[in-house]
């Protein structure tokens, strides 16, 4: 991996046009770090919480909740590639970000007039088309505004900030549950989840203007794009074997609707369920710089590989947890895997392919490896929460975390190619 940090690919990149500094992140990465935590303080209580309302106010069952979120990041998957790759031939990568965080930022609020499954899965699909044609964009224009051997600190920060708008974000919908008289309350009300729409929305209003007013284009300007297509070929074969990995864990990494409905049916009521939430993603947003900046020094597969092991004890834990406090303990366990995988995938992608003029390409392609597995993952576990036991989702997640974390360490060693990136 190292010698792939060293390719000159003789595009004009970041490290040729300085930015300006804070806190040793260039400007790009530092203003996106605030548009994530203001998007993700709307997003974790509008959208994450949905299937808990679909389930309680709605009745929905848990397979069509599982096939909601399944197209919903299946829908994002397509748009990801897509954009990934228009990103990288039109040379432009700010106002496609732009754009996505716009379609998003003005689906949720309508999240308010919900009340049928179809018109909520509508609504999910039109928040994730947001998601699909921002993320690659903004991901490789990270990359591209980052130095090499800070990726992971970069990458790290983003989620870092990310998470922390989720713990805000989450701690304002306990606090307003808990004044509304229904802290006892076991199941989400339509009343209640439609105050904590309007309570939100206005934070995700505020990131477009940040975008707009602080965010530099850093696309390559040069560059071959005749092999450049919506396909694998001109990717080295380390990208698509990490890829390959990716799709095998991310088959039993079911929606984390499903984490909540356990957690309800653990004993938990809502605002627990809230502050849980929060206290998971406090973790993640405490951890994820720290573990950016360990990938950075000792190389990303090995902070991957055990990230998923705890993913993989975490998850047998959700399979046979039983009590509240049991759920809450695997939830700041879920905190650690997050932080150790999240941000540091993203940065062993950049480093996989080092080529600028080919990153949007490149992050749409890992997206939609994650993407494409995300809507048979959770149809999966919802047939298996439904005509098995809900554990059963969870041990199968299990189960696969296992193999794809064997599968990486005897694919990395036999490679002898995925060196730490600090070598490079």
């Amino acid at each position: 991996m190292g010698n792939a940090g060293e390719v000159n690919t003789g595009v004009e990149t970041s490290q040729e046009r300085p930015q300006r500094k804070f806190f040793g992140l260039s400007q790009n990465v530092f203003v996106f770090g605030f548009v994530s935590m203001l998007t993700d303080f709307s997003s974790e209580v509008t959208v994450k919480i949905l299937p808990l309302f679909l389930a309680n106010a709605l009745g929905v069952k848990p397979a069509i909740i599982g096939f909601i979120e399944g197209l919903a990041e299946s829908t994002a998957t397509i748009l990801k590639w897509v954009f990934g790759w228009l990103s990288d031939r039109m040379k432009k990568r700010k106002w496609l970000a732009f754009s996505g965080y716009a379609i998003s930022n003005v689906t949720k609020p309508l999240l308010y007039f919900v009340s049928s499954w179809p018109f909520a899965a509508f609504l999910r699909f039109a928040d994730r088309t947001g998601k699909g044609v921002r993320s690659s964009p903004k991901d490789a224009l990270l990359a591209d505004s980052s130095e090499k051997k800070k990726l992971g600190r970069s990458f790290g920060y983003g989620r870092s900030m990310d998470t922390l708008g989720s713990v805000f974000g989450m701690l304002a919908a306990a606090g307003m549950v808990a004044a509304s008289g229904s802290a006892a309350a076991m199941t989400l009300t339509r009343s209640i989840y439609q105050k904590l729409i309007i309570m939100v929305s206005i934070p995700a209003v505020l990131a477009l203007p940040l975008i707009a007013a602080f965010v530099r284009e850093n696309a390559p300007r040069t560059g071959n794009l005749r092999t450049l297509n919506l396909s694998l070929s001109g990717f080295d074969w380390r990208f698509k074997t990490f890829l390959v990995i990716i799709v095998v864990f991310t088959l039993g990494n079911s929606s984390d609707a499903f984490l909540m409905l356990k957690a309800q049916k653990a004993g938990l009521d809502i605002v627990q369920i809230f502050l849980m939430l929060a206290m998971w993603k406090g973790v993640t947003s405490a951890l994820s710089i720290p573990a950016g900046i360990v990938s950075d020094r000792i190389g990303r597969n090995h902070v991957i590989r055990a990230g998923w092991l705890v993913y993989a004890l975490v998850y047998l834990g959700f399979g046979l947890a039983t009590q509240g406090w049991q759920v809450w303990a695997l939830y700041a366990l879920y905190g650690v895997y997050y932080a150790m995988t999240d941000g540091v995938a993203s940065a062993l992608v950049a480093d996989l392919v080092p080529q600028s003029e080919k990153r949007g390409t490149a992050f749409g392609l890992y997206n939609a490896a994650v993407g494409v597995s995300a809507l048979p993952a959770s149809v999966i576990a919802g047939i298996l929460w439904q005509r098995i036991n809900p554990s059963a989702p969870f041990i199968f997640g299990s189960i696969l975390a296992f193999v794809a974390m064997i599968a990486l360490t005897v694919l990395m060693r036999a490679s002898g190619r995925f060196e730490p990136s600090a070598t490079a």
